[in-house]
């Protein structure tokens, strides 16, 4: 199975192939799909198996698919149990959905909030 076969647009197709992936893991292959079609999905999966991927891409895709949001309005939310992964997630958006036309923000505590505001006022 490829990536091209679950669906993903061009954009995120690229953002793959550029990272290096050429076919999709296990959990992907049965993720992505699942995500796409709207459906809520739990999964478990050791670290390095692409957990984060399987759900990034097609949230991604979904986003770019619709219509801008209003300004100032958050039409995804990505909840994670540490900054560090908070931060692997932000990484993770930002690397497949650099061809798309959509802006992400991470935020967590332990650091300054006032730039964390200004970031969200800008709209992601």
């Amino acid at each position: 199975m490829t990536f091209d076969e679950l669906g993903l647009s061009a954009p995120l197709l690229r953002a793959v192939t550029e990272k290096g992936y050429s076919e999709p893991s296990p959990i992907q292959v049965e993720a992505i799909p699942a995500v796409l079609s709207g459906r809520d999905i739990m999964a478990a999966a050791q670290t390095g198996t692409g957990k984060t991927a399987g759900f990034v891409l097609p949230i991604l895709q979904r986003l770019s698919a619709t219509a801008p949001a209003h300004p100032h309005r958050i039409r995804a939310l990505i909840i994670t149990p540490t900054r560090e992964l908070a931060a692997q997630v932000a990484d993770s958006v930002v690397t497949y959905g650099r061809h798309l036309p959509l802006k992400s923000a991470v935020v967590f505590g332990g650091v300054k909030i006032n730039p964390q505001i200004a970031t969200l006022r800008k709209g992601v």
